[in-house]
């Protein structure tokens, strides 16, 4: 009986460790922000809110973000400080993103 448990219990372990590791190396929240963040990029480029000099340096920060997602992914696992790091990088591009948007450059649009 003591075997077969150990067998069971071990078997459950062997599938569920793939798993958790997996959960420890994702956060949505920090996808689902860049997502929206690239997004808010193209929206500005679109109305002219942003000038091409802007939404580089925007899009710019962002590959910069993505790059230190991945890094801090390579071992495998996203640490709370990383993950708080990341965040407090995409808290900073949420600002540049609002304050590019509303200071008085505006995107000239090309003569028709």
């Amino acid at each position: 009986m003591n075997k077969m448990m150990s067998t069971l219990l071990a078997a459950a372990m062997a599938i569920s460790a793939p798993a958790l590791s997996h959960a420890e190396k994702r956060d949505p929240g920090v996808n689902h922000r860049q997502h929206h963040q690239q997004q808010r990029v193209q929206q500005g480029v679109r109305s002219g809110e942003l000038t091409r000099a802007e939404a580089h340096r925007l899009r710019h920060q962002q590959r910069y973000i993505r790059a230190e997602e991945r890094r801090y992914k390579s071992d495998g696992v996203l640490t709370r400080d990383e993950r708080r790091d990341l965040h407090r990088d995409l808290n900073r591009a949420s600002r540049d993103i609002y304050n590019q948007k509303h200071d008085n450059e505006k995107r000239i649009a090309a003569q028709q």
